[in-house]
Order: C-alpha cells, then structure tokens, then sequence
C-alpha cells in the first residue's frame, strides 16, 4: 500500500470516529444545559422558600394586629356608654333607670361579642356537664332531678364552639341526700333506729 492511499484510509478512519463521537457530544451538552436549568430553578425556589419564611411571620403579626384593632374598635361603643350610663346615674330619679341603663349596655357587649363568634354557656336549669361546667358547691333540691344545675356563680363562654370559660355553678345532689337519709333511718343492730348524732347534737 502506497503512501497517498494509507494517509486516505487514515483520514477515513478519523472521519468516521469523528461521526460516532458527535451524537455522544451533542448528548452531554444536552446533559449539562439540563442540569444548569435544573440548578437555576432550585436556586429560585430556595429563594422563594426564604423569602416566605420571611414574610409569614410578619403577615401572621400583621393579622393578629388588624384583628385586635378590629376588637377594640368594636369595643369602645360599649365603654361610651357605660360612661354615658354612669353620668346618668348620677342624675337618675330611680335605681330603675340606671339599671335599665345598665341592661341596655350588657346586650351591646353580648352583641358584639357574638360577632367574635363568642357565646355564653347555657347552665341554669341545665344538665351539669364536665366539659363546660365547673361545679364548684353542691347543693339538695329534692324537688329538682339529681345532677341539675342549680345556680351560675359566673358565666362561661365559648370561642367558635370551643370553651374558653367554663360555667361555675353549683349542682343538684338529691339523690344522694336521699340515699344519706335512707341509711340514717336504717335500724341499728338493737332493731331500733340509728339516732346517736341526733343525740349527740341535743346533749351540747
């Protein structure tokens, strides 16, 4: 083989390992344009991800700030007229009128607490319930059913539905009582009725 035809078989042979190595190379540009566009979106969502842990803390106070705002706003009616109501009062020909005052006052605040989604708790007369009742004296009512409530020392409220006072109230215990008085008129072993603490009281 001549010269001229071994550098022609030479070049032939470069050419062709240049043909098989271009799709190779066009297919790691490809790779590596993939990976900068990967890299740029994760730097944009890292960046937006600081910039929203930045920015909830502050909107969280912000909130918190417009909503106390918005409690006082609707609160300062109220205290002008208890003011009003205690100016009045010291002119009021009778207890009935500042009282009537008074009222008016109350049922403004009950109102406006009611808009906060605030609700007093139902108890007098009710069924004491541990989850929105603390008792806090028992009482006997035979007349009334056991476990009734009997008085409301103070009101509870509720939050959206969810208790945030609870009623302090006094409950019914009847049936104890009556079960108490039952084993006091047991016979003693004697046969007869157990009376000593009857006894006991008379001879003080």
């Amino acid at each position: 083989m001549s010269n001229k035809e071994k550098h022609k078989k030479e070049e032939q042979e470069k050419a062709q390992q240049e043909t098989a190595q271009q799709p190779a190379d066009d297919q790691l540009e490809q790779l590596k344009k993939e990976k900068d566009d990967l890299f740029l979106q994760l730097q944009r969502v890292s960046a937006d991800y600081s910039n929203f842990q930045k920015r909830v803390p502050r909107q969280i106070e912000e909130r918190v700030a417009y909503e106390k705002e918005q409690v006082i706003k609707a609160l300062l009616p109220v205290l002008d007229n208890f003011e009003h109501a205690v100016e009045k009062g010291k002119t009021a020909e009778t207890p009935q009128a500042l009282l009537d005052g008074v009222k008016i006052v109350y049922e403004q605040m009950l109102s406006i607490l009611k808009q906060f989604g605030v609700e007093q708790i139902t108890a007098l007369g009710e069924n004491f319930d541990p989850s929105m009742h603390q008792a806090i004296m028992q009482r006997t009512d035979t007349d009334k059913k056991d476990n009734i409530i009997l008085e409301d020392f103070s009101k509870g409220y509720k939050l959206n539905g969810r208790v945030v006072r609870p009623s302090r109230v006094a409950v019914n215990k009847a049936a104890a009582a009556q079960t108490e008085a039952k084993e006091a008129a047991k016979p003693s072993p004697d046969g007869q009725a157990d009376d000593s603490i009857d006894e006991t009281v008379d001879t003080q």
